[in-house]
């Protein structure tokens, strides 16, 4: 019997590639976006598809009983969608802060607080849960993005605890910049903040990024990605976290300096770059 995957935020980059790569290795692959027409392609695939906005509690509950009903089982559960939003946290507004850690904490902690107790029963079963490695080190301008990325790691390295009795494997994977038009949708959040003068070095950065395109310096395709959350819903014992790129793992690294020399290097970036 082929085992069951749910993936969400379907429509583009990380969560398009990671249904391809797991459909390739003929699991049965359900798809998810908040639009379904954005991944008619995915279906012509063989996945199946369904609309899923992580923000919409009904929804969550409706699409975990349909693959239940439909499978019997789910192996792999695929906390992908997500978005980010530049700017410095004081001009950040707080409805601002609510949608991001709506999509990007709470929506995890929805899908799983559904599909563990399938899992459960089972004593088998994978979460992923898609960070980034800015949830490990933050920095300036990005702090509300970066905070929700802290909370989810968090959340999981407490789960992944508490699943582990049960047969059911909590994973990170923490990519640094992708390839996936990440930019794009922070420059859209961006353009709804007022902009103060007060931090007209913060904002300078931030545009000289977005204009770089290709989502920023050391950006990995997405594929690279979903070979490593294919990887980890395969493996029998995964790794609790998987740093993937080159500044992901220089990430890693730079997480364990004092917080002094971290500080400074960003200061000095700001003044240079600013």
């Amino acid at each position: 019997m082929e085992k069951t995957v749910c993936i969400t935020g379907c429509s583009s980059g990380i969560g398009r590639e990671t249904a391809r790569q797991f459909r390739e290795e003929e699991w049965t692959v359900y798809a998810t976006a908040r639009n379904v027409g954005d991944i008619a392609d995915l279906a012509e695939l063989g996945c199946e598809t369904a609309e899923l906005d992580v923000t919409n509690d009904v929804r969550v509950q409706a699409v975990v009983e349909r693959i239940v009903e439909e499978t019997g089982r789910i192996d792999c559960l695929v906390n992908n969608a997500g978005y980010g939003q530049l700017g410095p946290v004081e001009d950040v507004p707080v409805r601002d802060v609510e949608k991001q850690f709506d999509t990007n904490v709470y929506g995890p902690h929805r899908l799983t607080r559904e599909v563990l107790p399938h899992m459960r029963e089972r004593e088998d079963g994978t979460i992923v849960n898609v960070s980034s490695i800015a949830g490990r080190v933050a920095f300036p301008g990005g702090g509300v993005y970066c905070g929700s990325k802290a909370a989810l790691e968090s959340m999981t390295d407490a789960l992944r605890v508490e699943a582990d009795r049960f047969g059911v494997d909590v994973v990170l994977v923490e990519p640094g910049p992708v390839e996936t038009g990440f930019s794009d949708r922070a420059e859209s959040e961006t353009d709804d903040i007022p902009r103060s003068e007060t931090y007209s070095d913060i904002y300078g950065v931030i545009d000289d990024t977005q204009a770089i395109g290709g989502d920023g310096p050391g950006a990995i395709p997405p594929g690279e990605v979903a070979d490593w959350i294919v990887h980890a819903a395969s493996a029998t014992r995964p790794s609790a976290r998987y740093p993937v790129g080159r500044v992901a793992k220089f990430g890693s690294v730079a997480r364990v300096l004092p917080d002094s020399l971290r500080d400074a290097a960003f200061k000095l970036a700001l003044k240079v770059m600013g």
